[in-house]
């Protein structure tokens, strides 16, 4: 069915310059604050942090996948930490984890796309006249895992009711 990978994991504050009076070192700007007039002024602003991959130990860089090791748990875990740290910090008024998703059908391996309620209901569109909302629309192997898990007639062609 849906084969669904995560990648890009990352960290999003939101930092608030005037709730505070902020140094520019607690920004990471150490060697700008005798220009900064040690404050910093404006609107809200956001700022996304990446976390170190998890093969990488500084000294030597292996995959991230091993037999055994849940990536997006560890990508996940990681990341929060992160952000409790972050949130430790006065000037840090939110934040949040994000990921980038990608959906792909074991199937076919192409994007990966559901009927939606109005789709199914519009018989112009559908495979047959068992199509339903949430039915995947890249591959006939897709759509006959679909309705078997469901069930509904196969397609036809797969053997099923016309």
């Amino acid at each position: 069915m849906k084969n669904t990978t995560r990648d890009n994991w990352r960290v999003i504050v939101e930092v608030m310059p005037r709730a505070r009076e902020i140094r520019a070192a607690a920004l990471g700007f150490a060697n700008l604050g005798h220009d900064l007039n040690g404050r910093l002024t404006g609107e809200a602003f956001e700022m996304s942090f990446a976390p170190r991959r998890l093969g990488d130990f500084g000294w030597l860089s292996v995959s991230d996948c091993r037999p055994g090791r849940d990536v997006d748990a560890e990508y996940r875990a990681r990341c929060e930490e992160m952000l409790a740290e972050f949130l430790r910090h006065e000037h840090v008024r939110s934040g949040r984890v994000e990921c980038d998703e990608t959906h792909v059908c074991s199937h076919c391996n192409f994007g990966w796309e559901e009927l939606t309620a109005e789709e199914a209901a519009d018989g112009s569109v559908n495979q047959d006249e068992h199509s339903v909302e949430g039915e995947p629309v890249c591959c006939e192997a897709a759509i006959n895992e679909f309705r078997t898990e469901r069930g509904v007639p196969l397609l036809a062609s797969a053997g099923g009711a016309a």
